[in-house]
């Protein structure tokens, strides 16, 4: 079968397939945002929209629990149903969950944890959406997927076999002389229901200009935990088609269906030209990514800073009044020359519109004749806190 790409409501086009014949079932519905939501290609040709609006909550609600009946019918007995929703009615979700496939069908609350900039001020910003697992029976498919071990775990605990004790506690499992057993290899740590995947950069190449686009990666590790290669999966609001083209790179079959014409042309358009984006926050670790130097950061001892990251000619942006001008700050590294400081920090800043730059000195080597050889914007000062917010004054500048 491969993949294939319906046009039409997911409800009429689930009644028109056999019982029992699909594996997985991923919904990704409209979230409840009372919103019409539109986005436009990279090269403006094409606007992409669909319509997140309600009449009430339980219209809304209603809507899915007759379609949730459908994809629960066409379930294998060792399927499973994936749910991706938000904040804007995940409780009411959940509960229709319950109803339809019964509260011992539930396997898992999924969260997906990534990192986004936003303007919220009134609430913590949203950095994660929920995904509700259910089986059909107690006889679904799963497939162990494995985290690496974290810094903190020692070989011991990698390599020694593990038992329940009479309390249901978790200790070392010994043998009949009182020698700890060993286990052998072991693949890592079984993932957590916090499944931290980057969204998708508005600059990736697998974006195609579509509202609520999710990353493949997120769906490879739905469709890998659940399915074997040839089982079926069922997308019932297909949208770009993101699920359809995991699923193809993984050897699953897949039905996609959606009711607007332009999404399942762009669908049928990715699976003829299937296009991933490798995440270098995942093949390196988060941890990769904190590239600030903490010996130089330690010189600016008392003084109010963010830490940059990721950059080679700034160390650090000084607190300001919000909506002013940056204050960019490097440290001098041990060895290093002033003139270099200086240009390294003027090169790295003067795309940003700072209000100044600060080289802070950490070798006494210099002179005022030196200064004056810096870009006019470059504020040389030493390590002193109070040296600092002294020389910013002078220049009618204040800092927190």
């Amino acid at each position: 079968m491969a993949s294939e790409v319906h046009h039409g409501d997911c409800l009429t086009v689930s009644r028109s397939l056999a019982g029992e014949s699909v594996d997985l079932v991923y919904v990704d519905a409209p979230f409840f945002t009372q919103k019409t939501h539109s986005l436009t290609t990279r090269d403006r040709t094409t606007k992409f929209e669909f319509s997140d609006e309600w009449d009430s909550r339980a219209e809304y609600l209603e809507f899915l629990r007759l379609r949730l009946r459908e994809f629960r019918r066409l379930l294998r007995p060792t399927g499973s149903l994936f749910f991706h929703c938000d904040t804007n009615a995940s409780h009411h979700i959940r509960c229709l969950l319950d109803e339809v496939f019964g509260e011992t069908m539930f396997r898992s609350e999924i969260i997906w944890h990534y990192r986004r900039w936003s303007n919220s001020q009134r609430s913590p910003l949203a950095s994660h959406q929920t995904i509700f697992f259910y089986s059909k029976t107690d006889a679904y498919q799963y497939h162990q997927l494995f985290d690496d071990y974290s810094p903190s775990t020692n070989v011991d605990q990698i390599l020694q076999r593990r038992r329940r004790d009479e309390h249901g506690k978790s200790v070392y499992a010994r043998n009949d002389d009182g020698q700890v057993v060993n286990d052998g290899h072991k693949n890592g740590v079984p993932i957590s229901d916090v499944w931290d995947i980057p969204y998708l950069n508005p600059k990736a190449k697998e974006r195609v200009g579509y509202p609520t686009q999710k990353p493949i990666l997120l769906l490879e590790r739905i469709i890998s935990l659940v399915t074997l290669p040839g089982n079926v999966m069922l997308d019932p609001f297909a949208g770009s088609g993101t699920t359809l083209v995991a699923a193809q790179l993984l050897g699953r079959d897949a039905i996609g269906v959606d009711v607007s014409p332009d999404a399942v042309e762009l669908a049928r358009k990715r699976l003829h030209e299937p296009v991933k984006t490798s995440s270098e926050l995942l093949r390196k670790g988060r941890e990769s990514y904190v590239q600030s130097d903490d010996a130089a950061l330690a010189f600016l001892h008392g003084v109010k800073f963010v830490p940059v990251q990721r950059n080679r000619g700034i160390d650090a942006l000084l607190n300001t009044a919000p909506g002013k001008n940056p204050i960019l700050l490097r440290v001098q590294r041990q060895g290093e020359s002033l003139s270099d400081a200086a240009e390294l920090l003027h090169a790295a800043g003067r795309s940003k519109q700072p209000a100044t730059l600060v080289l802070i000195t950490t070798q006494s080597q210099h002179s005022d004749g030196l200064f004056s050889m810096f870009p006019p914007d470059v504020l040389v000062v030493n390590s002193v806190a109070e040296e600092l917010h002294q020389r910013l004054a002078d220049r009618g500048i204040r800092i927190s």
